[in-house]
């Protein structure tokens, strides 16, 4: 773990100091062929938390980017799934699933180095995602089809779930 002075403000050196971080640990995955140029830093009060890179294709796994795999890996540090106060790096802009898990991580703070269409430049395919939460399923139809089945069944999970006080996150 790497600490860092505890100040309110962080300088310009010290987060460059975690965006190399990131970058050096998606550099050596990259090198490896577990996946892109992707990493992910989390850092909560002063210390790094979980440094993570893309390995997507390692895993065999099309959710293992860097950010979620911080996520993932600071849960386990931290013991919880609420990462409230921490501030995730990622040496891009995060996708919009990595955006969703961040939002769910209740992460505040996201610092990135490249933006989307650096991403979309070596091949990266974010943006028609991005097209497709804006424009909505209806004008995409071919992207993913939604149909509702079973519901009888399963909205009896849900009501067990409420009726048992089950803890929401």
């Amino acid at each position: 773990m790497i600490f860092l002075p505890r100040r309110k403000t962080m300088r310009t050196d010290e987060h460059e100091t975690i965006m190399r971080l990131a970058s050096e640990q998606a550099r050596t995955t990259m090198e490896q062929g577990f996946g892109g140029p992707f990493g992910a830093a989390i850092v909560q009060d002063g210390k790094v938390i979980a440094v993570s890179s893309n390995s997507v294709l390692k895993d065999h796994d099309p959710t293992a980017h860097a950010e979620v795999n911080a996520i993932r890996q600071a849960g386990k540090v931290l013991g919880t799934h609420d990462l409230s106060g921490c501030a995730l790096y990622a040496t891009g802009y995060p996708c919009p699933m990595c955006m969703s898990a961040i939002i769910w991580a209740n992460i505040k703070t996201v610092y990135f180095a490249c933006t989307p269409q650096e991403a979309e430049r070596i091949g990266f395919r974010d943006d028609f995602i991005y097209r497709y939460f804006e424009s909505g399923r209806d004008k995409e139809p071919k992207l993913v089809r939604l149909a509702q089945t079973g519901h009888d069944v399963c909205i009896k999970l849900f009501e067990e779930y409420a009726k048992n006080h089950q803890q929401v996150y």
